[in-house]
This record gives structure tokens, sequence and C-alpha cells, in this order.
């Protein structure tokens, strides 16, 4: 397979193999170090990626882009100080490989260890968000995996610049540049890299639901699959209003162009009249456009809400929202219209939150807190490949675990079959 692969894919990738042969045998200090020198070098240069991204985003207003893929398309110092930060807190984690996920000894002393090794190449494909760039290549190098690249054209100058500054921190503490490589060219390039079997181990594409659905149907190479955000917060009868407020404002208004940013409220009928009031005066102070019904429209201002704005994933500072008579109806509406990704209620009845943990199926089910949390840094994993909203291999944010496979080591003394 691999020798039909365009050259340029095939050459990039090859080098990446070469790489990850070496990574996977490195220590945990000297990844660590790499890392350490990432995060330096991606400091040293952080006015050269400012500038490169001001062409990004300069390109982006004139062509109209829509203010939410904006917001996550720019860097700021603060961000690129994140960027730094979650390489160093990658450093200070345990390292996966090697680890024995279970280990026995059969009756004729033949020992089983089951154990945590790289993936091997890994090409993650993704839009916007050059933030993406440096975490991903953090979790890559610390798992022992190769990375390729492959961002969006909207993000070129930054991404070019932040792996140049990431492949110098590599070559600094030893380790070969090539361990993580950007995947540069038209869009025909993308398609090339899904045809890469044999020299890519696995695809990890994390963007809109276009670009899932075009790898995710189209890939010779195995996908992890992350998904899109249709968040939904639950109010439930039994909710302390003021918490279930604070939550609310925290999970749609924070950053509202994020998958784990609520989309749609539903409020149980039997606290809407003491929760929505307040609930509408605060979304209209935070500049929120409320999608609802004539239920919701006599509590505040209202968009006449249609079935697709149930089904949206909006990234921005509108919000679908609906008064439920039960938990039940709450339930089917989640059921019908979640993407699996992150479900929320608010509740001090424990039987109900007991039974929402249990009948939600989603990567996350959060309760008494905001949808935000979802998120490798804040789950202590120092950052995330991307949410993973499938059901094989890895669900919920991806760390250095999930970026793992297992082999088994089988020892003995000469024992035969």
């Amino acid at each position: 397979m691999s020798e039909q692969i365009p050259t340029p894919v095939a050459e990039l990738a090859r080098r990446s193999r070469t790489a990850g042969r070496t990574l996977a045998k490195a220590t945990r200090d000297v990844k660590d170090r790499a890392l350490e020198e990432m995060a330096n070098a991606l400091g040293k240069a952080e006015d050269q990626v400012l500038a490169a991204n001001a062409q990004d985003v300069a390109a982006a207003e004139e062509a109209g882009t829509a203010p939410g893929m904006i917001d996550r398309l720019r860097l700021t110092s603060d961000r690129v100080a994140q960027m730094m930060d979650g390489l160093r807190s990658l450093a200070g984690l345990p390292d996966p490989i090697g680890d024995v996920v279970r280990g026995w000894t059969n009756p004729n002393g033949v020992q089983v260890r089951q154990i945590r090794v790289p993936l091997g190449v890994v090409g993650i494909i993704y839009e916007a968000r050059p933030n993406v760039t440096a975490d991903a290549a953090g979790i890559c190098l610390k798992s022992g995996n190769a990375a390729l690249l492959r961002g969006s054209s909207s993000a070129a100058h930054s991404n070019a610049a932040i792996v140049a500054a990431l492949r110098a921190g590599i070559a600094a503490a030893g380790l070969p540049a090539d361990a993580v490589q950007l995947v540069p060219g038209p869009r025909s390039v993308t398609d090339e890299l899904m045809a890469a079997r044999g020299l890519v181990d696995v695809l990890i594409p994390r963007g809109g639901a276009g670009l899932i659905d075009h790898v995710v149907g189209n890939s010779q190479v195995p996908v992890i699959e992350t998904g899109v955000g249709n968040c939904h917060l639950y109010v439930d009868a039994d909710a302390d209003p003021c918490t279930a407020l604070e939550i609310m404002i925290n999970a749609k208004v924070q950053r509202p162009s994020v998958c784990n940013a609520i989309e749609t409220l539903l409020v149980h009928r039997e606290i809407a009249e003491d929760f929505l009031p307040e609930a509408m005066r605060q979304l209209a102070a935070a500049g929120v456009t409320v999608h609802g019904d004539e239920r919701v429209a006599s509590y505040g201002d209202v968009v006449p809400v249609t079935e697709a704005d149930f089904a949206a994933e909006y990234n921005t500072l509108d919000l679908a929202v609906a008064e439920v008579d039960s938990i039940d109806a709450a339930l089917e509406h989640i059921h019908r219209y979640s993407t699996g990704h992150s479900e929320t209620i608010v509740t001090d009845s424990q039987s109900a939150a007991q039974r929402f943990v249990a009948e939600i199926d989603a990567a996350a089910v959060l309760v008494n807190t905001s949808s935000r949390f979802v998120d490798g840094g804040e789950f202590g994993f120092g950052a995330e490949i991307g949410i993973s909203t499938q059901k094989l291999h890895a669900r919920g944010p991806m760390g250095l675990p999930e970026m793992t496979s297992t082999k088994y080591v089988v020892s003995g003394s000469g024992q035969i079959r």
C-alpha cells in the first residue's frame, strides 16, 4: 500500500517512522527534557509566533470568517504561555510507556504481562486552533509517538512558526526533530494522509462535523474519532437556582467557541417560574441570543426555536432553551439531540443525579459543575489530543494513556506447549 502513496506525504511519514523508533526507546528523562526545551523554544519564538498568527487572523477577518472561528484561531501572549505550561505539565506526568496493564503467571510457570507501548506514527488533522499544534506534539512525544500534524490553511503561518520552535526544542534535547512534522500543501494532501495505510498507524481528526465525517468515512488508516459538542445543561426540579445560574453562565459564556460549551438549556417546569426570569436576564446581559418556544418567550426575549437549533453546535453566544415537564422529557431530549460529548445536570436530588448518570450516553456526565471542566488540562492530563466521543480504544479527553496501545510480553524458562 505504502508504495502507492504520493511522494510528499510518503516521505514525511517514512521520516516520522524512523523518528518514532528512536522515541519508542527514549527514557522518561530524555522525553521530559525535550518537553522543557520545546516550551523554552516556544517562549523564545513568541514574537514570531504572534506575528505569524496576526497574518492568519487578518486573512480570516478579510474572508468574513465567523467570530467564533476567529477566536479559536487567535493567539495571545497568554495563550502562548498556556501552550508552554501545557508542555511543562506533561513533563511532570508519569510516562505511560512500559506500564504493566495486567500480568500473571500460568501454572506452568510462563509469565504473561500486558504493557503499554506507543501507537507509532500518529496523524492529526485539525482545524484552526493553533494551540492544538503544541498540545498534540507534546502528548505524542511524551507517549513515544511521532506526530504528523495537518492543520488547516487558515492557521498555516501560525502552525509553521510553532512547529519550527518545537522542532528546535526537540533537537536541543538530542531527539530527532522529525518526531514532530507539519504536513503542508493543498486539500488533496489530507486525502493522501488518509491513504497512508502502512506508514501512518492512526489518524485523529479534530474539528467540525464536516472534517470528522470526511475522515471517518474515507480514511484507509484507522481513526480515533473526536466529536462535536452539542452539550446540554438540565436544571432539575430540585436544583438550587443560584448554583444553576452560575453553572449556566460559565458553561455558555466563558468561552462559547469551544466544544465543551453548552448549546442547549433544559429547565424542569416546576422550577421554571423561579429560575427562567433571572436566567433570561443574565443571558441577555451576557449578550446571549436565546432560541426558545412560546413557553420560554413568556420569560424574556427569544428567537423562535427550530428543530435545527436543538441539533446545532453554535460555538457562538447562542443558546437553545426549552422547558420540560419531567426528567424523563429531559432525558428523551438529550438522547435525541446529543452528540455524546458532555451532558450536565444541576440537582440536589441524589436519585435524579444517579438516574442522569446511569442513563446518559456521553463521554462525560457532569453533576452540579460546569461542562467547561471537560478538558485534558482540567482533568490533570497536562493537555489533550482531543475529546473522543467514540466507544473504542479511548473516550473523553485523550491524554497520555489514550495515546498508547499494548503488547503482551511472555517469558518462560524453556517451557513448550
